[in-house]
């Protein structure tokens, strides 16, 4: 504003000026442009000029101070709602991130505690483990017994406590409690021993390792027959020790097959618990697949005969099904088997199986007849010179014709293969006459009738109309 004010009064003051113009013409040009209309102008812009300007400048100051406020204040109250929710979010984040952690705390805190208690339990049960075996080496057949007992319900349903007890030692004094006459201990250490048993292979082989076989078998053969519920707890110790393959020839050359098929034999005549004569069983069809236990069942003189009763269990298919199982076996691994096998009377009971037994049992019965008429083919071979293509080959040349048919074979031949053909046809049917007596019998051995019930000699001439073609092959 003092710029242009001392602008318009310097302009008037150099129109003043006596050195503007020297001359008189100059000086009236001078007053002339400048009149009092334009003077007045002048004056009015000066002062124009410099009201307006300034206030222009209090405005635009004013202006410029307010907008400037505004702006600021804009700016202090965004700074500071954002600070607020800035804080507000960092509040909450702070408050979330506290939350996880503390669950994620007591999470941690909860699995700690679990863990102790785990591990507690887990030092108290091995450490009640330790103290069991340990009573085994005290010199007392009542703690002995209690340990046993122990033993018995602590590796029932724990297969870790097996392998912990099977390490501690549990083993062999177990064994060697078989050697105590008592009955309540030699069956509180055979149960013991068949729990560490289960579903462990190790515990099998080191429980025969240590001679458990051998004292078991002492008992069955001591002078005074054994309590039933001891025999009945080494078959249970037998049939799972026989699971294991490396235990199969040792069983079976230890002596244990006559116990086996004697206990069998009581158990037919006596009709007693089928649940043990099927255990017994099984242990035979697991041995039965050794060498060993093979020649012990061959050379027992009743274990065929026995065997064969067994199929004729018509009230027990399950065991019909493993008494062929072990026929089977024996017949398809040897030939002196076979005949024995069938002086026994074995085919009879085979052909009344394939029409009566179960699934399983018939198709036994049926492999075992398979091999029975392939013998029975070689020895009819060797009854005709060995070789029975030769009884009916074709004649030498220059034979006479009238010995011969129209296709060579001699009549002589025809004849004793006729003869055969006749034999084996009569042999068929003595085999299902006796089969049938064989049923009659046993209906009326079990409905408790007399044995005269039915005379023979009309039994007879029912089955006499029987022929071969009823049979399956």
């Amino acid at each position: 504003m003092a710029k242009c004010h001392r602008n318009n009064i310097g302009s008037l003051i150099l129109d003043h000026s006596p050195s503007a113009n020297a001359s008189a013409g100059g000086h009236f040009r001078l007053w002339s442009a400048f009149s009092t209309a334009a003077f007045r102008r002048k004056i009015f812009d000066a002062v124009s000029c410099g009201g307006s300007s300034r206030y222009r400048h209090h405005e635009d100051d004013f202006s410029s101070t307010t907008t400037s406020s505004s702006a600021t204040t804009t700016i202090s109250a965004s700074f500071t709602a954002k600070s607020d929710d800035n804080n507000v979010s960092e509040k909450k984040e702070g408050r979330a991130r506290n939350g996880k952690s503390e669950k994620l705390s007591d999470l941690l805190s909860i699995a700690e505690a679990e863990n102790e208690i785990e591990t507690k339990k887990k030092v108290e049960e091995l450490e009640e483990l330790k103290r069991v075996v340990k009573e085994f080496q005290v010199e007392s057949e009542t703690k002995s017994k209690e340990a046993a007992c122990r033993v018995r319900l602590l590796s029932k349903e724990d297969s870790e406590a097996r392998v912990t007890l099977a390490m501690l030692g549990a083993i062999p004094p177990l064994v060697g409690m078989l050697d105590v006459e008592d009955v309540e201990s030699q069956i509180a250490s055979l149960y013991a021993l068949l729990n560490l048993g289960i579903g462990n292979d190790a515990n099998k082989a080191a429980i025969v390792k240590a001679g458990a076989v051998h004292k078991m078998l002492k008992i069955i053969e001591s002078p005074s027959p054994p309590n039933p519920f001891v025999s009945e707890a080494i078959v249970a110790n037998f049939l799972g020790l026989s699971a294991l393959d490396s235990n199969k020839p040792i069983i079976g050359s230890s002596g244990a097959i006559p116990f086996l098929v004697d206990a069998l034999e009581d158990l037919d005549h006596k009709r007693g618990d089928m649940e043990v004569s099927e255990r017994i069983l099984s242990i035979l069809s697991n041995v039965a697949s050794t060498p060993e236990g093979r020649k012990a069942i061959s050379i027992m003189p009743d274990a065929f005969p026995i065997l064969i009763d067994v199929l004729n269990w018509t009230d027990s298919p399950v065991c019909q099904e493993k008494a062929s199982y072990i026929l089977m076996v024996m017949a398809h691994k040897a030939y002196g088997d076979r005949q024995a096998m069938i002086e026994a009377g074995i085919v009879s009971s085979l052909l009344e199986l394939t029409l009566l037994g179960s699934t399983l049992a018939q198709k036994r019965a049926s492999r075992i007849l398979e091999f029975l008429r392939i013998d029975k083919g070689k020895q009819v071979s060797e009854n005709y010179g060995g070789n029975l293509g030769a009884a009916v080959s074709a004649p030498i040349c220059g034979s006479s014709s009238s010995s011969t048919n129209p296709n060579g074979v001699s009549k002589e031949s025809l004849e004793e293969a006729d003869d055969m053909m006749s034999e084996e046809k009569k042999a068929v049917k003595q085999l299902v006459q006796q089969s049938l007596q064989n049923n009659m019998r046993k209906i009326v051995k079990r409905a408790n009738l007399p044995q005269d019930f039915v005379p023979s000699e009309h039994f007879k001439s029912l089955t006499s109309s029987s022929t071969s073609k009823s049979l399956p092959f």
